[in-house]
C-alpha cells in the first residue's frame, strides 16, 4: 500500500482529508494497525449513506474506488462508474429506488441502466434500455469531471482496466 498524502482523502470512508481524519489518530497511535481493516467498505452500505443525504435535498460527491457516489439538491442520487462511464440511479426527488446491486466478497455485479457523458458542461444520460438521451440540469458537472481525474490518477491505467469482468470467464460460486 502507497503512503497517503496529508491532503489526500483519508482511507477510512469518512470523506474527509487524511491530515483531519486518521492522521492525527495515527500519530496518537489511535489507528488500527492492520491496513485492511480501513478498506472494508460496503458499497451498499455507502449507496445507503448517499441515499440519505439525498433524501435531505444536499449535493454531496464522494468517491469509492472507481465509483462516485452523486447526491444533488433536488434529491437525486447516482452511482457512476468511471472506466467505462456507467451509471444507475439510486434515488429520484428524495425518494429510494430499488439498487440493482449484488455485493459479495469477491465481486460486485451492478445492473447498469444508463450510461453518462460530462461533456459541454452538461451532465448527459442515455439509457441503455431505449437509448434516450437526458441532460440533467444543475448537475455538479465541474466537481464529478474533478473526482474522475483524481481516480484516474489515484489508479495506474493497467488496474482500471481490469475493473470489469468477462461474463464468458466468469464463472458463478456454487454456494
Amino acid at each position: 500500500m502507497g503512503k497517503i498524502g496529508r491532503n489526500e482523502q483519508c482511507p477510512c470512508g469518512s470523506g474527509k482529508k487524511f491530515k483531519h481524519c486518521c492522521l492525527p489518530k495515527k500519530q496518537a497511535g489511535m489507528v488500527q494497525k492492520n491496513p485492511e481493516a480501513a478498506f472494508k467498505i460496503s458499497l451498499l452500505n455507502e449507496i445507503d449513506g448517499i441515499v440519505q443525504v439525498a433524501a435531505e435535498k444536499r449535493q454531496k460527491i464522494k468517491e469509492l474506488g472507481v465509483f462516485i457516489l452523486l447526491a444533488t439538491v433536488e434529491g437525486d442520487a447516482w452511482l457512476l462508474e468511471i472506466t467505462d462511464s456507467d451509471a444507475v440511479q439510486l434515488a429520484r426527488a428524495g425518494e429510494p429506488l430499488e439498487i440493482p446491486i449484488d455485493e459479495n466478497s469477491d465481486t460486485i455485479e451492478i445492473n447498469w441502466s444508463h450510461t453518462f457523458d460530462l461533456s459541454n458542461k452538461e451532465f448527459e444520460l442515455t439509457a441503455y434500455r431505449d437509448r434516450t438521451k437526458s441532460v440533467m440540469a444543475g448537475y455538479p458537472v465541474k466537481e464529478i469531471r474533478a473526482s474522475i481525474k483524481r481516480i484516474k490518477k489515484r489508479f495506474p491505467s493497467e488496474v482500471l482496466e481490469q475493473v470489469h469482468v468477462n461474463p464468458e470467464d466468469h464463472v458463478p460460486s456454487t454456494r
